[in-house]
């Protein structure tokens, strides 16, 4: 983290760090341990992976306390923070509850998954997020977006940012070779 801090210093390019991956299983105290260390090292935007578990067995008093203590420890420097929601591990109504207890905690985005599941970003996923969340958070549409025709419709849907491995692909329209070169 620090090296890559360092590298980025002056470009305008933000380092982030993901915490409680992969399924959020970690305690909240961990989590906000997590990110105070991330943003000590130089992250500037946290991803924080929600606590599905918690999320499932519907004890929304600690998904939103887990959320909110990372979100309050990236407001104290100024960090965005990312709620991944793992939308491939849940039903529609646990993405409604998980979009609407990040937007309660004052987090930056919602963001569909972490790329560690199964599934990623779906239109109808991101649609429903921003249903859900309104007009001014972000929403992180992340996982098998290959092309710039699905990256714009994910945009159209109500994603505000792209979150792909495909990123010269998406740009240049190229498709990739081996492993990912071009």
């Amino acid at each position: 983290m620090r090296r890559c801090a360092s590298r980025l210093r002056g470009s305008g390019v933000k380092v982030t760090s993901v915490v409680g991956f992969p399924l959020g299983a970690n305690a909240p105290e961990t989590k906000v341990l997590e990110a105070r260390r991330a943003l000590r090292d130089g992250a500037r935007e946290i991803d924080m992976v929600l606590n599905i578990g918690a999320l499932k067995a519907r004890d929304h008093d600690l998904v939103a306390r887990d959320i909110s203590g990372v979100v309050d420890t990236c407001r104290e420097v100024g960090a965005v923070c990312k709620v991944i929601l793992e939308t491939g591990l849940l039903t529609d109504e646990e993405k409604v509850v998980g979009s609407r207890l990040a937007h309660e905690s004052r987090a930056d985005f919602v963001k569909t998954s972490t790329g560690f599941g199964h599934g990623g970003a779906t239109l109808f996923d991101v649609a429903l997020m921003r249903e859900t969340v309104g007009p001014e958070m972000g929403i992180k549409a992340s996982g098998g977006i290959h092309t710039g025709d699905e990256a714009r419709e994910m945009i159209e849907a109500g994603a505000t940012r792209i979150g792909a491995s495909a990123g010269i692909a998406i740009v240049t329209g190229k498709e990739g070779g081996q492993r990912g070169r071009y």
